[in-house]
């Protein structure tokens, strides 16, 4: 069933609704429009797409708008199909735009029908990357752009010159995992144009000094030059104590900015009035390879994993990519909530956001939609995905309740609710956020008083923003890969912290425990007047990983990092400290000095305090502390640390308020 132009152009006005009045309109109907070039713009620090025919466009999409599986069941699992609930192809589609339009939503994400066929703005998954073989193959070999060209021309031409495509993903979630490529191409044989370009890049790195390499490296037996080393077909794993991963960050670059001049290359041939968004960065990001990525991406996107069931938005992950990338605009190309609670029976079986109920669920995805549209350099959030996966998992093994509707086709009501009262705010919200710093007081930090549950493994009770501590400052170079929060309470001063940073674990070598001095860690400092404590708090990974995630634990220790280091973990008497887990390369814990520790009894409201924090990376690549001065100096002078006082109750952030209770 078509539509007819009437309705195309009804549906395309309520696509536009939210354009303040009296901004000028080309046209009222993207069929109609008579260009297909989408584009960007930036108004007052505010970042959006716009459409061919000139509106400004916050994209509000959903991933997966398919129409599911061919079939309804297979394999003793009841798949979403539209097989079971339309006569046609077509009439899903036209159910679903209804749906959509109903729920706020105004465009379509990855793993979606062809825009011609929703007739809704759409940005195409190419996997450009994946199909030319660029990934873990030899993508310095000239045969690979040439397939990159190629396949990029046939991949494109469905959607070329149609004003509903916006733009291309090349790839889905290729993740730059550091160690990870260094290690893999150091087993390549000599014959790759790749592994030859790893050895002229350790080379040049070393200056082509062997004994400089051999310090910071540990190359295969038997492998004593740099013609042996290209020969060589097993790992090269770097040395505890040295500066090899600084090497290692630069072959991330290396590759990804050579992926990212290809993919960018290719797809502008292909279709000039196309933007380019990138790889879809997969909840996580190596700041090598966004360096690399921002001469060569139109806007980043990024998949992103919620902080916390209340919907709450960790400020420094894209703070970190404006710095990185000078300013681009970012597409949350996929974000999702969970309930255990759901009709499908899903068991939501990893670690991605996940809550107990529908009505946490629906509370947690509207608060985090307008928590993304207040971030200036965001246009779009896509939400993965329209169907939940069959019970019992999709192929990979992936069983979430992740859908907007059930695999039986019906709603979850009070989800979709909240989030058609959230979409509906968004542009608003978006248009009014600022990229400034938040403004703090030029008085002390105020801690607020809060009831934490440690062992709940949610950063949900932390009253936010008042807990979020001011931004730590990064290392000459760097830009911050995480933040700290503190609360107090009747049983010690407690510490949060959100970061991420990826750790693979074949490229360190070492024998018996891990070495402290490689360890992700968070350094505290706190003197109340009684003479400082200090405490660190280690993230230690396992030799080997039995899920797709290492399961770090967290070790909590008396004293700078320094001394645990020198002479062994000293326990925190009556400490606690619990690592979320699962969710590896991002890191979120959270700790609790009982007050005899921090030698003082419980103290009142207003109590002064003075407080230094200090964040490391795995193997020292990186560092950030609240003064701005490296961990060990910073921890070691007390006289600079931050002034601080207690406050006599939490602030919480401001909750969305729902539309009127509906059913799951």
């Amino acid at each position: 069933m078509r539509f007819c132009r009437r309705g195309r152009a009804l549906a395309f006005a309520a696509i536009l609704a939210s354009v303040p009045v009296g901004q000028a309109l080309a046209c009222t109907d993207l069929a109609d429009a008579l260009s297909s070039r989408w584009s960007l713009a930036t108004e007052h620090g505010v970042s959006w797409l716009v459409a061919p025919c000139g509106q400004r466009f916050y994209s509000l999409g959903v991933n997966a708008l398919d129409a599911g599986y061919p079939y309804r069941s297979k394999d003793g699992k009841v798949w979403y199909s539209w097989t079971a609930f339309d006569q046609t192809r077509g009439q899903w589609v036209d159910a679903a735009r209804r749906r959509l339009s109903a729920w706020g939503f105004n465009s379509a994400g990855g793993w979606s029908l062809p825009p011609q066929v929703l007739r809704l703005p759409t940005i195409i998954d190419l996997e450009l990357g994946r199909q030319a073989r660029f990934h873990w193959f030899d993508p310095f070999a000239p045969a690979t752009a040439t397939r990159m060209m190629a396949l990029a021309r046939k991949l494109v031409a469905p959607y070329r010159n149609n004003p509903y495509r916006i733009g291309y993903f090349s790839d889905n979630e290729v993740g730059w995992w550091a160690g990870a490529l260094f290690v893999y191409y150091s087993m390549q044989p000599a014959g790759s144009a790749t592994k030859q370009r790893w050895v002229e890049t350790l080379r040049q790195h070393y200056a082509g000094d062997w004994r400089a390499f051999a310090g910071d490296f540990l190359p295969p037996p038997g492998v004593g030059s740099w013609a042996q080393l290209l020969a060589a077909t097993q790992m090269t794993r770097m040395r505890p104590g040295g500066e090899g991963i600084h090497v290692v960050r630069e072959w991330t670059g290396i590759v990804a900015r050579h992926y990212y001049a290809l993919a960018a290359k290719a797809i502008r041939a292909a279709d000039p009035d196309a933007l380019y968004f990138g790889d879809r960065l997969p909840i996580y990001y190596d700041p090598a390879a966004v360096r690399a990525m921002a001469p060569y991406v139109d806007a980043i996107a990024t998949n992103y994993n919620v902080d916390s069931s209340d919907g709450w938005i960790a400020p420094y992950y894209f703070d970190g990519l404006r710095k990185l990338s000078g300013g681009k605009p970012v597409l949350v190309s996929e974000w999702f909530f969970a309930a255990n609670h759901n009709r499908t029976g899903n068991l939501n079986n990893g670690h991605l956001m996940t809550v107990e109920t529908q009505a946490e669920r629906a509370v947690g995805a509207a608060a985090a939609t307008l928590n993304f549209a207040a971030i200036p350099q965001i246009v779009g959030t896509h939400w993965f995905q329209y169907y939940d996966h069959p019970k019992g998992g999709r192929a990979d093994g992936e069983d979430y309740d992740f859908g907007l509707v059930d695999i039986n086709d019906q709603p979850y009501r009070r989800l979709t609710a909240a989030l058609a009262a959230a979409n509906r705010r968004a542009f608003a919200i978006h248009q009014a956020s600022t990229a400034a710093e938040p403004i703090r007081p030029a008085s002390a930090f105020v801690v607020p008083h809060a009831e934490i549950a440690l062992r709940a493994r949610s950063l949900s009770d932390w009253p936010k923003p008042a807990s979020l501590m001011p931004r730590l400052t990064p290392s000459p170079g760097a830009v911050d890969f995480g933040e700290a929060y503190l609360t107090w309470s009747r049983r010690g001063l407690q510490l949060a912290t959100i970061g991420q940073d990826y750790y693979d674990l074949d490229l360190l070598a070492y024998a018996g425990s891990f070495p402290l001095e490689e360890a992700y860690r968070v350094e505290l400092g706190v003197d109340f007047g009684d003479g400082p404590r200090r405490f660190t708090l280690f993230f230690i990974p396992p030799r080997t990983k039995i899920h797709d995630y290492p399961e770090m634990a967290a070790e909590l220790c008396a004293g700078a990092a320094a001394r645990a280091i020198a002479r062994g973990c000293s326990p925190v008497a009556g400490g606690q400290a619990v690592y979320f887990g699962a969710d590896q390369p991002r890191i979120t814990a959270e700790m609790r000095i009982p007050w005899a520790v921090l030698g003082v009894s419980e103290p009142a409201a207003g109590a002064k305090l003075r407080v230094e924090i200090a964040v490391t990376a795995w193997d020292r690549d990186r560092w950030m502390s609240l003064s701005g001065r490296a961990p060990a100096a910073a921890l070691h002078d007390p006289t600079r640390w931050r002034p601080m006082r207690l406050g006599n109750s939490p602030q919480t952030i401001e909750g969305w308020p729902i539309l009127a209770r509906a059913p799951d």
